[in-house]
C-alpha cells in the first residue's frame, strides 16, 4: 500500500488554486499504524503508543484550532467493509470536516500550534485520503 500522509507540493498547489471563498467539506479516510512512529528526539518517541493513540493526541491538540477557524466535524462513522473499491483499503477513522472557507482550512494548517500537533498525525497514520468537496443541496436522488 502506498502511504499518503501529507500532501505533495503539487496536490497542495492544486488545492490552493481552487476558489477559497466558499464553504468546503473535507472527507477524511485514515488508517492507523499498529505502533506510532515519532521522530527521534520527540518527547513521545520512546513511548509505546499505538497509531490510534497518537491520532487521538492529534485530535485533542487540534480541536481548539479547528473551532477557532470556524470548522467542525460534520459527520463521523465507523468503517465496516469495502463494497466497491480496492479490497486492501480499510479505514480506522472516517469523517467529514466542514470549514467556512478554504481560507479557514489554510489558516488552520499554518497555525503554529497546529504545526506542533501534526507530528502526532504523522506518527500515527499509515495512510490516508483527504478529499476536498464543495457542499451541495441534499436531494432525493443520486443525480
Amino acid at each position: 500500500m502506498t502511504s499518503h500522509i501529507d500532501p505533495t507540493r503539487a496536490q497542495f498547489e492544486a488545492f490552493k488554486s481552487l476558489d477559497r471563498d466558499h464553504p468546503i467539506e473535507m472527507l477524511n479516510l485514515v488508517r492507523f499504524r499498529d505502533r506510532a512512529e515519532y521522530p527521534d528526539g520527540h518527547a513521545l518517541a520512546d513511548q509505546d503508543l499505538t497509531g490510534a493513540q497518537a491520532y487521538a493526541n492529534y485530535g485533542k491538540d487540534t480541536a481548539p484550532i479547528l473551532k477557532k477557524v470556524g470548522g467542525s466535524i460534520l459527520w463521523r462513522g465507523g468503517f465496516q467493509t469495502m463494497l466497491i473499491g480496492p479490497q486492501d483499503e480499510a479505514w480506522d477513522a472516517v469523517f467529514i470536516a466542514r470549514y467556512p472557507t478554504a481560507h479557514a482550512f489554510l489558516q488552520m494548517v499554518t497555525d503554529p500550534d497546529y504545526r506542533k500537533a501534526v507530528v502526532h498525525r504523522q506518527a500515527g497514520v499509515l495512510t490516508s485520503r483527504l478529499i476536498r468537496c464543495a457542499p451541495s443541496d441534499n436531494g432525493a436522488s443520486f443525480g
